[in-house]
């Protein structure tokens, strides 16, 4: 058919894609800062607010608000964190914002955070951090947070586009701007291109390719794997944040991957082995608390000592620390481990590492911009801030922040933009005909395809990676690629044709998991999150490199950068109540 009978269009202003904690906020500040008249438009593959990573959030939001706390010390804690890759002007910003934000939240927004008797707000314990930084409403912030976030967008002259899935960003036809995105309508299973002055990308990264994870099942990487195939520069991809208490509850439910939060290893938990043995120790002298990429390989190491074979992970035990205390401070994860047979508060909880966070993303600039005009990226879909690794509790502060940074950057830059642009028309054709293609081969079982693409990641793109592994994770990843391109699926009905959505989500799982292997195998010593067992050693810190990946074609290449050290070297920090500009020796 003609590709105009086939395709819806439409036109906006400021276009953003997704609705968790970065969209949400960057709709409001677009809105806030904008000229009047700007049309605003807010896309998202499920409905607004009731999708997405924010809402999931338990522990916490990050912010230098405590006694002795400081900015400078956060970001300190950020960049150490990070094994000193982060993009430091990144990380400053996060940390320095985070503050506004939190103000804008409760002042603002409307959320209630969990305060001390003295009326100020109650920061607690997280792993990695030299002090109490994390407030929070109890286990249930990203929950506070959303909902709050949600009645303000909704309550404003924002367009939603609620069930859009987005699945090609398009580019003019002399590739030096971004003309608009291609969405497929859920609800309908037509086609809509959407024109836009700016685009700002929030779709969230969510590793669900891994056979424990944790994020929400419409996380799949289609905003890297767009950005990918626009041919944008993708850093850090290695990095593949594992939380080491994912609930263990398993193969029959989906609850299994879902995060014990960290705020139970800095309130006291202690993590057990087959035999009794509280094992972390035996890791790192911070125990329990030590970063997340030590305490996941921790768990990992123990499991793979097999001491007992009924045993796939190890235990979590809070019952020291009293019974009804721990369900008075964690209900709501009480309640949820008791939802699949487990007495958290006063038994043993079996977890395992879980897939939970991508440090990886679109290379941009602290304010947001990518390496095309129009487009910009926020959240998790942004990589830089945290480097090798995040800390818990900078999750829902990066995309906040950002967001916010998103929405006031646009509303900047579209005043010197002229009219909307024209696409490529034979870039929109090549991405419809993408998605189409499903529908000329015979349908078959997607989801076994997509178990298959688990299993060879958690085996040989895991916590602990090795060059065999990697480059068997390669070669397995070409039959996988293979089999689904071979699998088709039913088109008599594209009104919410969840199967053809499943093979679209393991299509861009598929492509990042190229990348993030191909990284993986380029970087040969072991920083944050990625180890690798043949190169135990983390490097050189003073000549630390991050990896670039990009697509030409159909070929992946993975190159390295030098991080630039512009606020602080290896082995010298800022005191906290200096610019960052001042430096001290470390002790």
């Amino acid at each position: 058919m003609p590709l105009k009978a086939d395709i819806d269009r439409h036109d906006t202003d400021i276009l953003i894609l997704g609705t968790g904690g970065a969209g949400l906020f960057a709709a409001l500040h677009a809105q806030q800062n904008a000229p009047e008249g700007t049309r605003i438009t807010v896309a998202v593959k499920g409905l607004v607010g009731k999708c997405g990573c924010t809402r999931m959030v338990q522990g916490g939001y990050n912010v230098a608000l405590g006694k002795g706390d400081s900015v400078e010390r956060h970001f300190m804690d950020t960049v150490v964190g990070g094994k000193w890759l982060p993009n430091q002007d990144m990380a400053w910003k996060l940390c320095k914002l985070a503050v506004e934000r939190v103000r804008e939240l409760e002042n603002e927004i409307g959320c209630f955070f969990d305060r001390e008797p003295d009326g100020s707000l109650h920061h607690k314990a997280f792993a990695g951090q030299t002090a109490d930084r994390t407030v929070h409403k109890g286990d249930l912030t990203g929950i506070e947070i959303i909902n709050r976030l949600m009645e303000q967008v909704l309550s404003r002259p924002i367009e939603k586009l609620e069930e859009h899935r987005a699945i090609g960003l398009v580019p003019t036809r002399d590739g030096s701007a971004l003309a608009g995105v291609l969405f497929i309508d859920m609800r309908t299973g037509r086609f809509r291109f959407v024109r836009a002055k700016t685009v700002m990308m929030g779709t969230g990264g969510g590793p669900t390719m891994y056979k424990y994870h944790t994020p929400s099942g419409d996380k799949t990487m289609d905003g890297l794997a767009m950005a990918l195939r626009l041919g944008l520069p993708l850093r850090d991809m290695e990095m593949v944040q594992f939380h080491p208490t994912g609930l263990l509850a398993g193969d029959h439910t989906r609850m299994t991957g879902t995060v014990l939060e960290e705020g139970l290893r800095g309130a006291g938990g202690e993590l057990l082995n087959a035999h009794g043995h509280r094992f972390m120790f035996d890791y790192d002298q911070r125990g329990e608390r030590a970063t997340r990429d030590v305490v996941s390989r921790g768990i990992y190491s123990e499991m793979r000592k097999n001491n007992n074979p009924e045993q796939v992970g190890v235990y979590i035990s809070m019952k020291h620390l009293g019974p009804d205390n721990v369900r008075k401070k964690f209900t709501g994860m009480v309640k949820r481990c008791a939802d699949c047979g487990f007495d958290l508060a006063g038994g043993l909880v079996e977890v395992v590492p879980t897939a939970h966070y991508f440090m990886g993303g679109v290379v941009v600039d602290p304010d947001t911009r990518a390496g095309i005009e129009g487009l910009y990226v926020a959240g998790e879909d942004a990589g830089g801030a945290h480097g090798s690794n995040r800390l818990g509790g900078n999750g829902v502060a990066n995309s906040t922040v950002f967001g916010g940074v998103a929405g006031e950057t646009m509303a900047a830059d579209i005043r010197t933009m002229g009219s909307l642009r024209d696409p490529d028309e034979d870039v929109l054709a090549a991405e419809i005909e993408r998605a189409r293609r499903p529908f000329a081969r015979k349908p078959g079982n997607v989801h076994e395809i997509r178990k298959q693409l688990q299993e060879m990641m958690w085996d040989d793109v895991g916590v602990i990676r090795t060059e065999h592994g990697l480059k068997r994770g390669l070669q397995r990843l070409g039959d996988i690629h293979g089999a689904l391109l071979d699998t088709g699926v039913d088109a008599s009905n594209l009104a919410f044709n969840l199967t053809w959505h499943d093979w679209l989500n393991v299509a861009s799982l598929t492509e990042i998991s190229e990348v993030i292997t191909k990284a993986a195998l380029s970087r040969e010593n072991s920083r944050g999150a990625h180890f690798r067992e043949d190169f135990p050693d983390s490097g050189d810190m003073d000549t630390s490199y991050f990896t670039v990946a990009r697509k030409n074609g159909d070929t992946v290449s993975v190159e390295r950068e030098n991080v630039r050290f512009t606020i602080v070297r290896p082995g010298e920090t800022i005191l906290p109540e200096d610019e960052p500009e001042t430096l001290v020796a470390q002790a």
